[in-house]
């Protein structure tokens, strides 16, 4: 019975994905973005739940990114066509178009690179997702042209080969007893207090983890420059 716990979550995860598509067609966008940054947590709580529970599979894994391509690429990009990216014709279909081919493009080479367990490659979609549709909560108080230039970005961060942290394995297998609860707990106050500081608060933390990738790629182009105009140098 235990073992079926992390695919009830990742379903769980789906549910809320697929109710936020849903709830946008009916009209209520807002509460359709609070459902995928509500199971964003839901998806980092059943990887913790298989860790904890030493029940982690192949067929949980690959569970997990079908049900990401729904909650975290299908539905944010909907949401944000839906509250601004319509306004601007081809263009904002394209950008609803561009989220979700690369959300599953990053999913496809997760699975194929089996690489360092402590970075990703690439902005996951799980955070690009998540922060589409905190954007979109806030849509009046951001130009549509930036929405479409925000939404574009975040496509290209997915494909790009930006090293981000993998916090999913940080720590002994026995904290995730801990953090389930507190992610629970979490995803409830989301939903009850919509409108409160929580959504700001994980928009501002998922972009800052977005632009974490960027910066990383400077240093590391600062590094090559630096080592190219001092190879120069010394040849002068």
């Amino acid at each position: 019975m235990f073992r079926l716990i992390p695919n009830m979550l990742t379903l769980a995860n789906l549910i809320a994905g697929m109710t936020a598509v849903l709830l946008t067609v009916d009209g209520m966008p807002r509460t359709a973005a609070i459902l995928v940054l509500a199971g964003m947590l839901l998806d980092a709580l059943d990887g913790r739940a298989a860790r904890a529970l030493r029940v982690e599979s192949a067929f949980g894994e690959q569970l997990d990114s079908l049900c990401d391509v729904v909650t975290f690429g299908v539905a944010p990009a909907l949401i944000m066509y839906v509250v601004a990216l319509r306004g601007l014709g081809v263009a904002g279909i394209l950008g609803a178009l561009a989220f979700v081919i690369a959300g599953v493009l990053r999913l496809a080479r997760f699975h194929v690179l089996k690489g360092n367990r402590n970075e990703f490659v690439g902005m996951p979609i799980t955070a690009a997702g998540g922060l589409l549709a905190a954007l979109a909560l806030y849509h009046e108080m951001i130009p549509t042209p930036l929405m479409e230039i925000f939404t574009f970005s975040l496509s290209y961060l997915m494909v790009s080969k930006s090293r981000y942290p993998n916090f999913k394995h940080v720590g002994p297998p026995t904290v995730s007893y801990l953090a389930i609860p507190i992610i629970v707990l979490f995803a409830v106050f989301i939903f009850i207090f919509q409108r409160s500081f929580i959504p700001l608060f994980l928009m501002i933390v998922l972009a800052g983890y977005g632009i974490f990738g960027v910066l990383h790629d400077l240093r590391a182009a600062y590094r090559i420059f630096g080592r190219f105009f001092h190879r120069l140098h010394r040849e002068l």
